[in-house]
């Protein structure tokens, strides 16, 4: 478990709480606006109302304490920039900010950011990508010249030992292998995804179903749902999606999460 201090609470900033509060982190959670502060509060340890700007206000908060510092400010580069350089000199571990463009990007790495997340960019690059392969799942750049790509395998490989595949020969590529979910052939699993996925169609705002399992003997259904960013109620909406399931698979016990894909 790790402390982190975040910076921010707009569209970004929420989703970086939500998703480590699933994580078993505690967050510090920092905003201007009351309304936002709020309505984080079930997902954060602590928050508070307050100018990221101010170095007293800051200092107040022992930057030194938080394993790391996120600075999610998305309206007003000039305090996420103002924000990233305090944070460094008060002592912060690590400062990873927030950037809406290259020029941004530059100046943040020069004045106190560690890391510099850039979420249009990585959002276009992986929307590109997605869309020239249906069989890309996930897709994270590593640098210029190197990337991991989650991949449906083909069918033709099922059942067939990785070394005779020769997939580094034949493709030029290196691949690490985990078991994320077993496909079962039974009808009965086929007809529960089926119906899982329509009812995720009904949400426009579910990007994908990850790692759905279904134990037969135990009547367990496992999976989980990724929300982009535009999803107000991430938590409320997979409520319902449970909900509308144990409706169509009254005889089976759902364990299902919210899986936010910040690579969007």
């Amino acid at each position: 478990m790790k402390s982190v201090l975040l910076i921010g609470l707009g569209r970004f900033g929420k989703f970086i709480a939500m998703k480590l509060h699933t994580m078993g982190h505690q967050v510090m959670a920092v905003d201007t606006s009351e309304e936002r502060v709020n309505a984080l509060l079930p997902y954060v340890t602590n928050a508070q109302i307050g100018d990221s700007t101010n170095e007293e206000f800051l200092a107040s908060l022992g930057i030194g304490n938080y394993d790391s510092c996120i600075v999610a400010i998305g309206d007003n580069f000039q305090n996420s920039l103002e924000t990233a350089y305090l944070l460094k000199e008060l002592g912060a571990k690590k400062v990873i900010a927030r950037a809406s463009r290259g020029i941004q990007e530059k100046f943040l790495l020069r004045n106190g950011a560690d890391e510099v997340v850039y979420p249009e960019k990585q959002l276009a690059a992986w929307t590109a990508i997605r869309c020239s392969s249906d069989n890309i799942l996930e897709y994270f750049e590593l640098d210029n010249e190197y990337a991991i790509f989650e991949l449906e395998i083909p069918h033709e490989w099922n059942g067939k030992p990785i070394a005779q595949l020769d997939i580094r020969k034949k493709f030029g590529i290196n691949m690490t292998v985990g078991v994320y979910a077993e496909n079962q052939p039974s009808v009965e699993v086929l007809e529960i995804r089926q119906a899982l996925d329509q009812v995720v169609s009904l949400y426009t705002h579910v990007v994908q179903v990850h790692a759905f399992y279904v134990h037969e003997e135990k009547k367990v259904i496992y999976y989980d749902i990724i929300f982009d960013f535009d999803e107000e109620d991430p938590h409320g909406t997979l409520e319902k999606i449970k909900a509308e399931m144990q409706k169509r698979c009254p005889e089976y016990t759902q364990f299902a999460i919210v899986d936010t894909d910040f690579s969007n």
